[in-house]
């Protein structure tokens, strides 16, 4: 089973800022590429000038009402990639832990990588231990970062844990409803995103929190990852807060004209 945050001002409510917990955005930091194409430059300064961003928008995030961050870093499928690209992906994951790890300590960022950790190096592996464990008191912000994940490979993963916990003796299949299964995903006790937001311009999920992203909304932006920052962000919840969220029931305006 996944493990919880522990973050005391986080619940499992929908709703966001409305329903009094912190909001969740979740990002799929898209254009890397792209941004250094147009520069002429190596698809790996595309992806170290997306850390910059990353590091701005987060630094920016709290001031914006942003009490949860999910970004997706590095997808199951992206290790079809050139093995150059895919080893320096995994190296900015450890530049990245370590060079902001005493930061987000200090201002009290509860760090989390979700996803596989089969098939990660050592070295990795013992970058995102130190970091979880860095952190794991902090209960100012929670920052995840989705590795080596994939939003159908979670889902099957946690399918398996329930079925082995079956197996066991453990849980019965006629236990099994959508609070328990959440339990065995990798964001277990984080709550779900209230908005997504995909820059570059791309309009699709591409396999990111296909479980968790039932009720979020969905904001598209024109800009690559690398020129990402808080005044990005802030746009977006601009949009966000701007819709009217149902989860499938009717506006209170709907409501007055029917009666």
């Amino acid at each position: 089973m996944a493990p919880t945050t522990g973050l005391q001002d986080v619940s499992t409510r929908a709703g966001g800022a409305k329903s009094g917990r912190p909001l969740h955005v979740a990002i799929i930091m898209d254009g890397n590429g792209r941004w250094a194409k147009r520069r002429n430059l190596p698809r790996v300064l595309g992806h170290r000038a997306g850390v910059n961003a990353l590091k701005r928008t987060v630094e920016g995030a709290a001031a914006l009402g942003v009490g949860v961050m999910t970004v997706f870093g590095f997808s199951t499928e992206n290790w079809s990639r050139p093995p150059q690209e895919v080893s320096e992906l995994m190296g900015l994951l450890k530049a990245y832990l370590e060079s902001d790890i005493d930061r987000l300590a200090r201002e009290g960022v509860k760090v989390r990588i979700i996803g596989r950790r089969t098939g990660l190096a050592a070295d990795v592996l013992a970058v995102i231990e130190r970091a979880e464990s860095r952190t794991s008191h902090n209960d100012a912000f929670l920052l995840q970062v989705a590795f080596n994940y994939g939003g159908r490979a979670d889902i099957a993963d946690a399918a398996r844990a329930f079925a082995e916990a079956v197996e066991r003796g453990e849980a019965r299949a006629a236990d099994l409803d959508e609070a328990l299964f959440e339990r065995h995903l990798s964001t277990a006790g984080a709550p779900a995103p209230d908005v997504i937001v995909r820059t570059s311009g791309e309009q699709r999920i591409s396999n990111f929190l296909l479980w968790e992203c039932a009720y979020a909304e969905l904001v598209y932006q024109d800009v690559l990852w690398p020129d990402y920052g808080p005044e990005h962000l802030a746009a977006a919840l601009t949009e966000y807060r701007s819709r009217d969220r149902r989860y499938g029931g009717i506006a209170v305006d709907d409501v007055a004209v029917a009666g």
